[in-house]
């Protein structure tokens, strides 16, 4: 599953992949085409070979994803001066993916983000959750999708492309059906990470597919991402409880440190003496898209300024939740054996609401048989 690329004179730093590690960025000659190399990353305590699948485009940007928990490993992009660096939090090699953590870099599911009491009823039947956070049930349980080895398969066209897929049985972390999940991951020349979604049941169940990557437009290990400026179109946001569950409340951001309308430093008015933000220690919160619909649409907007990257969002979800890394404490070590710091990272992972299973009045969840869930995330580079 390796192509070869022709080598122009242009040079720029990327990642160079090894069995079980992901050393220090090299210098080496991209080329003028695109295509994907796969490479040994390492096996789990059961004896299953995990590899990692290196995507690169005619641009500079490479992805790195791993069969193991869906994991975008890296992603390097240029920056305004040509510089290329990685830009999200994670791991040399697959022991700190292993391990409980902050699902860095993962795909989450069956149920991304949180159910309130750990418990949801379907067609008369409670269905109870493992409890994973404090009194909920979160990111689809104690071994959910990112604790799951996937099948992959090369389906590369005009781009870059890596499928994933994986059959999560009945009864699976509690949940019902026989589900039977898709991702595609394509990387094209226009600097985007395309995440193409695709599941379906044998028995109605819910669903809720995300990707849970940590950014850093500075790059990964380089200080806080307090000044990189958002724009989130959402007119409002969903506040939680003690337990960061939805009170179902859809609250206009307007007059609060919410209001993402207008491109806004993180760290503006994240210490203000506000309700949510003391919950939520920060911003770990819902927004309530203003272009939810059956195409993708512009859902964020991200400014690093010191490097120029930009980075937009586009899905066809009705939410995303912003979270600043609020609970990262500098205890585990990342890349390069960098620790990873309090709000080095955040994340924006597109979604349908917290705890809709247990919310009518929130966008329906539910996946009956005959039905399939299609959804579709794009991470759009670029650098001014």
């Amino acid at each position: 599953m390796e192509f070869k690329t022709n080598i122009t004179s242009f040079t720029r730093r990327v990642l160079l992949s090894t069995a079980g590690a992901l050393p220090a960025l090299s210098t080496i000659a991209l080329g003028a085409t695109s295509g994907m190399k796969k490479s040994p990353f390492g096996k789990t305590a059961t004896g299953d070979s995990i590899d990692l699948y290196t995507l690169s485009n005619s641009r500079g940007m490479q992805a790195a994803i791993t069969n193991y928990g869906g994991v975008v490993v890296s992603l390097l992009t240029p920056d305004r001066n040509g510089h290329v660096d990685d830009v999200v939090l994670g791991f040399d090699n697959l022991d700190g993916y292993v391990r409980p953590g902050a699902y860095f870099g993962a795909l989450i599911g069956r149920y991304g983000n949180r159910i309130g009491h750990a418990q949801f009823s379907l067609n008369g039947v409670t269905y109870h959750l493992a409890k994973n956070n404090g009194d909920n049930s979160l990111h689809g349980g104690k071994v959910g999708f990112d604790k799951r080895v996937w099948k992959a398969r090369d389906v590369s066209k005009r781009s870059p492309a890596l499928e994933l897929t994986y059959l999560s049985k009945d009864g699976e972390e509690s949940y019902p059906g026989n589900l039977s999940v898709t991702v595609v991951y394509t990387l094209t020349d226009k600097n985007e990470l395309k995440m193409d979604y695709r599941a379906t049941t044998d028995k109605t169940t819910v669903v809720n597919l995300t990707n849970h990557s940590y950014f850093n437009l500075a790059g990964q290990g380089r200080g806080d991402i307090l000044n990189h400026r958002v724009t989130l179109h959402a007119d409002k946001f969903t506040p939680v409880d003690a337990g960061l569950i939805p009170t179902g409340e859809l609250r206009p951001v307007s007059g609060t440190p919410f209001d993402f309308r207008n491109a806004t430093a993180i760290g503006a008015r994240i210490e203000q003496n506000d309700e949510q933000l003391k919950l939520g220690k920060g911003y770990d919160h819902n927004w309530a898209l203003n272009g939810y619909g059956k195409a993708a649409a512009l859902a964020a907007r991200v400014e690093e300024p010191s490097t120029g990257r930009v980075l937009e969002v586009l899905t066809d979800q009705p939410g995303v939740q912003f979270y600043t890394g609020n609970f990262l404490d500098g205890t585990v070590n990342g890349k390069a054996g960098k620790p990873i710091m309090h709000r080095s990272g955040f994340c924006l992972e597109t979604q349908h609401f917290p705890d809709s299973p247990n919310k009518p009045e929130f966008p329906t969840t539910e996946l009956r048989p005959g039905h399939t869930f299609e959804s579709t995330t794009v991470y759009r580079f670029s650098a001014k």
